[in-house]
């Protein structure tokens, strides 16, 4: 199991802070967000945190949890990874989604898609255009939404075959964790009522997926957890425990609510280094 911290609040100042801290703690991944506007919420753009981040740290993986690619030019994307990649010698993750349409982006922007099959064939096209542009081939496609004609990305990403991507696929729904099943990893997203969790049998029939379904087995395919594991929660540390028996490969610290979340409080937490296995 692999740990990593998302920076939920705090200044461009502190969330570097943070990135280092992180990093000199032993934690392995260290995650900005990507959002419009939340409320009164201080909102900065991911991907120049992520190139700040990349410059002040050195061992560190690093991402956003998560990019909203059904609002994202795939082509600025594609850049933008590369750039990211470059300047961290090889630690961007990225994990992506359709996007929730209460966060702020779909529902009060002009011209932005909320129909939840249309974030679905929007996320296709990028990923596919993502995938063919890091290649640093020349390339055409032509998708639901999107074309591209004669485009040519260089130079390609250090990683190799490209930048890992991690999907968020609803689980159980067979549509969803197929688009996940592709990539490198997912962030799964139970479909019962909201704040669900996700339970380590989730985690072993994702797995057992992934085995059936992917060419190598599942060996290369991560299963990332996001959640609080609180300092001292025995009950809590032992269903980390049990996620990484079923077979998680990461777990998120994301805290988002109440006097832990102040990014003071965020910033000890963090230099206190990841949980105990």
């Amino acid at each position: 199991m692999r740990y990593g911290v998302v920076a939920s609040f705090g200044s461009v100042e502190q969330v570097l802070d943070m990135a280092v801290a992180a990093e000199e703690a032993g934690w392995d991944g260290f995650f900005t967000w990507d959002g419009i506007s939340v409320g009164a919420m201080d909102t900065y753009d991911p991907w120049t945190l992520l190139g700040a981040a990349a410059v002040s740290t050195t061992r560190i993986r690093l991402g956003a949890m998560v990019f909203a690619l059904a609002r994202r030019h795939p082509w600025k994307v594609a850049r933008e990874a590369i750039t990211v990649d470059h300047l961290s010698g090889g630690r961007l993750v990225m994990p992506v989604g359709l996007g929730a349409v209460d966060d702020g982006a779909f529902s009060r922007v002009s011209g932005a898609p909320t129909e939840r099959r249309t974030r679905a064939e929007l996320l296709d096209d990028s990923l596919a255009i993502l995938d063919l542009a890091w290649r640093g081939e020349p390339f055409s496609y032509t998708g639901t939404h999107h074309r591209v004609e004669d485009l040519v990305f260089r130079p390609t990403p250090v990683q190799r075959p490209r930048v890992p991507v991690w999907v968020v696929g609803a689980w159980p729904s067979r549509r969803s964790m197929d688009r996940a099943l592709r990539w490198d990893g997912v962030l799964p997203q139970p479909m019962g009522g909201p704040g669900d969790p996700v339970t380590p049998q989730m985690v072993a029939d994702i797995r057992a997926l992934a085995a059936e379904r992917r060419a190598d087995g599942g060996a290369g395919f991560d299963v990332v957890v996001e959640g609080v594991l609180r300092e001292g929660d025995a009950a809590a540390a032992s269903r980390v425990r049990e996620l990484a028996d079923a077979g998680a490969t990461w777990w998120v610290e994301s805290r988002w609510e109440g006097e832990e979340a102040r990014p003071e409080n965020l910033l000890a937490r963090i230099r206190r280094g990841p949980p105990e296995p």
